[in-house]
């Protein structure tokens, strides 16, 4: 699964677990990206904060229980893709 973001919505990449998970930087930003083991309203708990990433930028997370989210604090280029592998933990 993966989103292509671009703006400042809160964007749900995918719900329940996720083995690993890819912030890919597209454009570089001023701000920051925020990324979630959550899902819905729910904005805990908080995996990282990313701030002022740099164009080519990748950030990798691993082992998302509940499901993995991602909000843009100011207009960005970022692709977010998971891997919700269904083998051992």
């Amino acid at each position: 699964m993966y989103a292509h973001i671009v703006d400042t919505t809160v964007t749900q990449v995918f719900t329940g677990y996720v083995r690993k998970a890819l912030i890919q930087v597209n454009a570089a930003l001023t701000g920051t990206i925020t990324v979630y083991n959550a899902t819905g309203s729910n904005t805990t708990p908080v995996v990282a904060v990313i701030t002022n990433p740099t164009v080519g930028s990748m950030y990798e997370y691993w082992d998302l229980e509940t499901g993995f989210k991602v909000v843009a604090s100011t207009t960005c280029d970022i692709t977010a893709s998971g891997d919700a592998g269904r083998g051992p933990k």
